[in-house]
């Protein structure tokens, strides 16, 4: 099979057992892959458009910033399905380019291209 996939952003899980990668802005995807290369799973969402940042939680769940729609979500650890919508435009997101989650002072943190850094507290 051949995969035709620009990367834009990587992350590892923290068993080390997946790889999370986003694509061109012009794919719209997060593939997640096992260890040895194998496609395990393809998430899209049209409200992602263009993911840009892209990091892995210590409980393992994935951060993956929009950047053509400002917006940061969540999805699961399996890299199939969005849990939530952790902050759009309306919370301040504009054009977000990198996103972390600090369990030190339970923050989600988003950079964004040409604007402030935003920090979200998390309960």
């Amino acid at each position: 099979m051949l995969l035709c996939f620009a990367v834009s952003r990587c992350a590892v899980s923290l068993t080390g057992d997946r790889l999370y990668i986003t694509s061109s802005s012009t794919q719209n995807k997060l593939l997640t892959l096992a260890r040895d290369g194998t496609l395990l799973a393809t998430y899209t969402d049209p409200a992602l458009g263009e993911p840009s940042g892209l990091h892995v939680t210590p409980a393992g769940q994935v951060l993956v910033c929009g950047w053509k729609f400002d917006t940061v979500q969540q999805v699961g650890w399996e890299g199939e399905s969005k849990l939530a919508t952790l902050a759009t435009k309306e919370d301040g997101v504009w054009w977000p380019s990198s996103v972390c989650y600090s369990s030190t002072t339970s923050s989600i943190i988003v950079g964004q291209y040409g604007y402030n850094i935003l920090v979200f507290r998390v309960e």
